[in-house]
């Protein structure tokens, strides 16, 4: 299993998504073609990809500027339901970590939903602390 940052889009790429993205939102609207290639454009935009060797999971960094500084934000991680357990997850978040480390992010923040027992260890792992803030969304 290696983890590589997509470049382009292609067949292989918009399958993945099209099969990875429902195991993590049912409900989430599948990005076009156009829209990944927007995304991989992006200088700002990391999509990760895990091969194994296909594609078995995804992550999304996006490292942007605020007031205080060089910050990163990671969302939509996942990892192919059979292909759970062997540390994909883990090592999307430790290649995050270090894209944004070595940009000079001083913050990275993440989400996860409170059923997401093992994502929560996972993270923990890596070295990301619970907060007791609320995350706040707007759906538009």
């Amino acid at each position: 299993m290696h983890i590589e940052r997509a470049t382009c889009v292609d067949d292989e790429l918009a399958a993945a998504v099209a099969r990875l993205l429902p195991q993590l939102s049912p409900k989430a609207r599948l990005p076009t073609r156009d829209e990944l290639a927007s995304m991989i454009a992006n200088p700002s935009t990391h999509l990760l990809v895990a091969r194994d060797p296909e594609i078995v999971g995804t992550l999304t960094l996006t490292v942007f500027w605020t007031l205080v500084g060089l910050q990163a934000r990671i969302n939509t991680v996942v990892v192919d339901a059979a292909a759970r357990g062997r540390g994909i997850g883990e090592a999307l978040t430790r290649e995050a970590v270090r894209i944004a480390a070595a940009a000079g992010v001083w913050r990275i923040t993440l989400s996860s939903r409170r059923e997401r027992a093992a994502a929560h260890r996972l993270y923990g792992r890596v070295g990301f602390e619970s907060t007791p803030n609320e995350t706040f969304h707007m759906l538009l």
